[in-house]
């Protein structure tokens, strides 16, 4: 009978162990440094219904959008955690306590064309503080990304900060308030093009070159925070929405200040716009100062209204996203990330022999109730090939359990590190794992 070729679709990815132990220990870290910080889980269906997910339509993210029919049902796969939880908010409005502050790690899906570091199924990890309108809030997410790089131990990196109300206010001040959301997405796309490209993109949006060079000149303002915050209050424009953005990023810079967050962390920089519609103030980019090919790798900010096309109720928030399937991937292929851990366990058991069973039944036992991770080795080969498992894998120690060993009621402990074997009594042995010790 011909085989089917075993495969996956395009696009999708999966892990041998290794990796998938180091990806979960990364996973592990947000969610930890999420829940530290009193954000509350929460899921959704990873499939909606089409009407309800797709309620904005149009524009490309409905194209690359998973949709079909089962039944009568009309589905789509989530493309991301967002619109789920504006939903998911309009759903719960009155079971839900406010400001909601929620976090949602899970997979999402879009059918865009595969490339390297681009996938069709994703993890997402975001965090969003809903129906909130204080300032203060706004400085949490960078506080919490930057304490998660920080335990990702990447190398250095860099939260670059800037308020659209500044953007807006600035565009207002040139007469091109009409064509602000089309500026506002070349901006966001400015280090991915060309100057040439960016005046093309932006003469087709009818700006003279007058305005074209003020809106560069204008983007380029850089030095440090304190240096750029002066230079921006120095500008003659006389928008309030400007004044207003200039004020709300001086305090979230002093907010970050007195969260303890190193100044050599986050930086204000007035090219960061993020291109979608519903951001309407602060927005938060980060990038590994080693690695500045990968460009964002965590990014969010303020909206007005998160779930105004579900419910009357307006719900402003704040939130950011770390997309750790596109990170990983990439800095594996970097060389940052080597997974080489193929063991959970530290401690495996190997009887010898079927007679030695039923104490390493019982030593396993012991040691998993001890809060050891210990795996039972079960296969009744040779001792050569039991160790050679044991290396394979990475084992930590290789307890042998012998016809020796249950007459002395005792244990052979092997220290596949340094290759030594001790003769010990259980309650020793234990002592030993827990201490991590060598022999």
């Amino acid at each position: 009978m011909t085989k089917n070729k075993p495969r996956i679709p395009s696009g999708f990815i999966e892990y041998l162990p290794a990796e998938q132990i180091e990806f979960n220990r990364l996973l592990d870290i947000v969610r930890s440094t999420y829940e530290s910080y009193g954000f509350l889980p929460l899921d959704t269906p990873v499939m909606e219904l089409s009407d309800v997910l797709l309620a904005k339509g149009g524009g490309e993210t409905e194209q690359q959008v998973y949709r079909f029919e089962r039944g009568h049902n009309d589905l789509s796969l989530r493309f991301d955690l967002t619109v789920p939880l504006a939903r998911y908010v309009a759903t719960h409005e009155n079971e839900l306590t406010f400001p909601f502050y929620s976090y949602h790690i899970g997979k999402v899906y879009r059918a865009e064309r595969p490339q390297r570091g681009r996938f069709r199924e994703f993890y997402q990890c975001d965090i969003d503080i809903i129906g909130s309108n204080s300032h203060h809030v706004d400085s949490i997410p960078p506080t919490v990304i930057n304490e998660i790089f920080e335990k990702f131990a990447f190398g250095e990196f860099t939260i670059r900060l800037n308020n659209r109300m500044i953007l807006n206010g600035f565009f207002e001040e040139l007469g091109l308030h009409e064509v602000s959301s089309g500026v506002l997405r070349l901006i966001d796309k400015m280090e991915k093009i060309s100057t040439d490209e960016l005046n093309n993109e932006l003469e087709k949006l009818n700006l003279t070159k007058e305005q074209i060079e003020q809106v560069l000149n204008f983007t380029g303002i850089s030095g440090n925070n304190n240096q750029i915050i002066e230079r921006l209050n120095a500008q003659d424009i006389k928008s309030e929405t400007f004044k207003k953005g200039v004020i709300k990023l001086q305090m979230l810079i002093s907010a970050l200040r007195d969260m303890g967050v190193p100044e050599s962390r986050f930086q204000i920089d007035l090219k960061i716009a993020r291109g979608l519609d519903y951001y309407t103030g602060t927005v938060y980019e980060t990038i590994l100062n080693d690695y500045p090919e990968l460009g964002s790798v965590c990014s969010g900010g303020r909206y007005d209204n998160l779930a105004g096309t579900y419910t009357d109720t307006e719900l402003p928030g704040v939130g950011i996203s770390i997309g750790l399937t596109r990170l990983f991937y990439q800095l594996k292929e970097a060389g940052v990330i080597n997974p080489n851990r193929q063991a959970l366990a530290d401690t495996v058991i190997m009887p010898l022999s079927e007679e030695q069973m039923p104490q390493a039944l019982t030593a396993a036992s012991k040691l998993r109730s001890l809060g050891i991770a210990t795996m039972l080795y079960t296969e009744n080969n040779d001792l050569k090939r039991k160790l050679r498992y044991a290396d394979r894998i990475g084992f930590r120690y290789a307890v042998l359990i012998g016809k020796d060993e249950t007459e002395k009621n005792s244990i052979s402990i092997k220290d596949m590190g340094s290759g030594k074997t001790s003769l010990l009594g259980i309650d020793d042995a234990v002592k030993l794992i827990l201490s991590n010790g060598s022999i």
